[in-house]
């Protein structure tokens, strides 16, 4: 065997190898949490692969990403969200904590899941009869319920496909956001 075959050979197998741990890798990465979002979706009536979808856009399961607008950890909840979340759970603790450490409070996956999940069956509550009721709750999400009502203005929501509502979205971000994670969301076998 010529020295130059045995090389070859050997940069197949370490090429190999190396594409063999970098999924693993990735695969760990993106499914390091799905346990705690089968769990806190099971809690709130949300599909848990949406959950999945949802934190893959918002930030790849980093969970200590700020957003521009305040926005913390893995699904992005903002403050006045969780500060909302704690006075429904009734529990002071809650009340406290999102009061004395809100960054610490919001980047604990846990937390952060269980209270965007909570968010999500909220604001998705109004949306549950409509045919484009997931491209509903994310646009909600991603730019709020008020925005979401003056995009259904002049409209039908309950025949309003998602494709016809994801036309009526008037922010370019917003869209693509929609349109990303639905994209995910239809396609991962999570």
């Amino acid at each position: 065997m010529s020295k130059y075959l045995k090389l070859s050979i050997a940069a197949v197998v370490i090429t190999a190898i190396g594409v063999v741990l970098a999924f693993q890798a990735v695969n760990y990465w993106t499914h390091r949490f799905d346990e705690l979002i089968l769990r806190h979706a099971q809690v709130y009536r949300v599909e848990p692969k949406l959950v999945w979808s949802i934190i893959y856009e918002e930030t790849y399961f980093r969970t200590t990403v700020t957003g521009d607008a305040g926005e913390i950890g893995l699904m992005q909840v903002t403050p006045a969200v969780a500060k909302e979340w704690a006075t429904a759970t009734g529990l002071k603790e809650f009340e406290k904590s999102t009061t004395k450490d809100l960054d610490n409070f919001l980047t604990d996956p846990e937390r952060n899941i269980q209270i965007g999940c909570w968010y999500l069956e909220k604001i998705g509550g109004r949306y549950r009869d409509y045919p484009a009721r997931e491209a509903m709750t994310l646009a909600a999400y991603n730019a709020g319920s008020g925005r979401v009502e003056d995009w259904l203005k002049d409209a039908v929501p309950e025949s309003l496909s998602e494709r016809e509502f994801i036309d009526r979205i008037g922010i370019a971000s917003t869209k693509s956001y929609v349109s990303s994670i639905l994209a995910r969301y239809r396609t991962t076998s999570k």
